[in-house]
């Protein structure tokens, strides 16, 4: 006997309202829940399993949309073939379709969320959003990462490679980087990537460092120091004090105005800066002078507020709030010494023209003074052992020049790098 198929009406779905389901025959049912929601149910046996398969609302499929689904379904059991299981194959290939083309915009947006966390801070990630919305994504933004060939790469990059070069390295750099992620994530390592430039963009593009030299921070010359001091001295402030910290210890002005007491040991005259917030994001120890023990037993007041034993408080904080000072106080100071045509970061400049030009220490021990990596990986081994040793007598000898350079400050303008 043919089964009975058909038996709901147009009419009938569209006006019941009592929970339950109601067969349509074939296999197709429709549902009505307690809050009066419609939608359909494909029900069906294989392997000697009953099993339910949602359709979809009603809303969504009208009787003879959901006929036409029942039927198919239908038509996959009689193959021995499970509709649910074939559906779910076909979804996950079609996710894996629309991750392939997903455009450039969004991988990127996906490589920023990723690798966030490795970068200084969030100024770092805003600058690659900035970049790759001002240069890339209006070439490549909607573009899917498999349509992408070198030519686009190129109509990103020439508008910008020899007025703004370094800008447009970083961007090619950036491109590469996601590109490669895209690659990575969808199997597909093995692809070229019209990004790179070893063997690819070097043929075609002129090498940044030939177009125009990298604008380095203005640095006051050593032999400069002197009259700096003095002038710091007669405008005693905690922003001041950091200053000189920072030319002493040849820091970066982040690693200063972050640093916090339970990162001093006065007793070993040592300042461990965690790697999450070096710049290499490694471990960079410091050997502390005396001229920067005496800095910090001026700005330690936290006996005198009661917080003697609060070691996440900041060294160089301003007022009660361990508020900290931002690099643009650093600079306003200068700027009010009358020093407006260097930078803080300079000091490490400073530093390290003096350490070449007028000691004999090796190059790796006033590269790891500034906290550089060292590539030989031998000499690198060092850093704990012999080259600290080492460091710390550099510093010493550093604060020393500097003392004596601020009793005899001599005459006439600071000389600039």
């Amino acid at each position: 006997m043919a089964r009975c198929i058909h038996k709901l009406s147009d009419r009938f779905v569209a006006t019941v309202d009592r929970r339950g389901k109601y067969g349509d025959g074939g296999g197709l049912w429709l549902q009505v829940s307690a809050f009066g929601t419609k939608s359909w149910i494909y029900r069906f046996m294989l392997h000697r399993k009953a099993r339910e398969m949602g359709l979809g609302s009603l809303k969504g499929y009208s009787l003879d949309d959901a006929r036409e689904k029942a039927k198919d379904c239908e038509r996959l059991v009689r193959r021995g073939i499970d509709p649910i299981e074939a559906r779910e194959s076909t979804d996950r290939e079609t996710a894996e379709e629309e991750e392939k083309n997903k455009p450039f915009r969004q991988w990127a947006a996906a490589y920023i969320v990723d690798h966030k966390a490795d970068w200084a801070n969030d100024k770092h990630a805003a600058q690659w959003e900035s970049t790759l919305e001002t240069y890339a994504y209006p070439v490549l933004g909607d573009m899917s990462v498999d349509e992408i060939r070198t030519g686009h790469v190129l109509k990103c990059l020439r508008p910008i490679w020899s007025t703004i070069p370094v800008t447009a390295h970083r961007l090619r750099g950036r491109i590469e980087s996601i590109l490669a992620y895209a690659y990575a994530t969808n199997d597909l390592k093995d692809r070229s990537n019209p990004a790179a430039w070893e063997k690819h963009l070097a043929s075609v593009l002129r090498a940044p460092t030939k177009i125009k030299k990298t604008k380095h921070h203005p640095a006051l010359h050593y032999d400069s120091v002197g009259p700096l001091l003095v002038a710091l001295r007669l405008e005693p402030s905690v922003v001041g004090l950091a200053l000189e910290f920072q030319l002493l210890t040849g820091v970066r002005a982040s690693e200063v105005t972050l640093a916090t007491w339970k990162e001093i040991d006065l007793d070993k005259k040592m300042w461990t800066i965690p790697a999450e917030r070096t710049k290499s994001k490694v471990e960079h120890l410091v050997p502390l002078s005396d001229g920067a023990i005496d800095i910090l037993d001026v700005v330690d007041v936290r006996d005198e507020i009661g917080m003697a034993d609060s070691g996440d408080r900041l060294v160089f904080s301003q007022g009660s709030r361990n508020e900290r000072i931002s690099s643009s106080n650093l600079l306003k100071l200068l700027d009010t010494l009358g020093y407006a045509d260097i930078t803080d970061h300079g000091f490490r400049a400073t530093l390290k023209t003096w350490a070449t030009e007028c000691t004999k220490y090796p190059e790796e021990v006033s590269e790891m003074a500034l906290g550089h990596t060292i590539p030989d990986k031998v000499k690198r081994a060092y850093q704990r052992g012999k080259l600290y040793e080492k460091r710390s007598c550099l510093m010493n000898d550093w604060a020393s020049y500097c003392a004596t350079a601020e009793s005899n400050p001599g005459d006439g303008p600071p000389r600039i790098m």
